[in-house]
């Protein structure tokens, strides 16, 4: 899942990149809302956090500004006021929640998991494919009563396909949602984390849930191979 940090303080945006980053997110971190912008318009986001008070175009303006482009993003509003208007501006500029600075990192993770899953259409808090199970929020996956172990991008690139299990997904678009902005390394690394995945999650198992579409991408199967 790919997330569009918003935040000018440094210190608070390396610490909301690191975070997520270590929750299996691909992040990307602009500066200002006139960047915001920019990077909402270029890439496809799963969810933007959104500082309220931000250099050239605030917060408030930039949300507003998505949801007249018909850009429906979930997003978080951060802010260091703690008002009942400046909430209600928020939420009724886009917003599709709001946090008041300072807050917990957990609370926050919990807020923006929430945003995802009702993102659409309501989502499963764990996602299933057959016996094959992943929960977001404990970072678990297990086949059947067997726990399995992956890395944080092994992790990241299972969700995503579980959330499209039955469609299928091109490299692009797993790069697309796995990997952040600045990544210019081979696109073929989506391959070997695929193999890695197989022999984690289907081999063993004696599965075949993760296909392979010839010239198109990937495809999870809806009862987990």
């Amino acid at each position: 899942m790919r997330i569009l940090v918003v935040e000018d303080e440094p210190t608070m945006a390396q610490s909301l990149q690191a975070g997520l980053v270590a929750e299996g997110f691909a992040v990307d971190v602009a500066v200002d809302g006139e960047e915001g912008l920019w990077l909402a318009g270029e890439v496809s986001y799963d969810a933007i956090v959104l500082d309220l008070m931000l250099p050239k175009v605030n917060g408030f303006v930039l949300c507003r500004t998505l949801r007249e482009r018909d850009d429906w993003t979930p997003v978080l509003m951060l802010t260091a006021k703690d008002g009942h208007l400046d909430e209600a501006e928020g939420l009724d500029t886009g917003a599709d929640d709001y946090l008041t600075k300072p807050f917990s990192f957990v609370v926050l993770l919990a807020r923006l998991r929430a945003l995802l899953r009702r993102r659409g259409s309501e989502r499963p808090t764990v996602l299933s494919a057959g016996d094959l199970q992943l929960d977001p929020a404990t970072h678990e996956v297990r086949r059947g009563a067997v726990a399995v172990n992956l890395t944080a991008r092994e992790f990241s690139i299972l969700e995503f396909l579980m959330r499209e299990s039955g469609n299928v997904v091109s490299k692009a678009k797993i790069m697309e949602h796995v990997w952040d902005f600045n990544f210019d390394g081979d696109p073929n690394i989506v391959e070997v984390y695929i193999r890695s995945l197989r022999k984690k999650v289907d081999i063993p198992f004696g599965r075949t849930s993760i296909g392979t579409i010839r010239g198109a991408g990937y495809k999870m199967a809806l009862d987990g191979g």
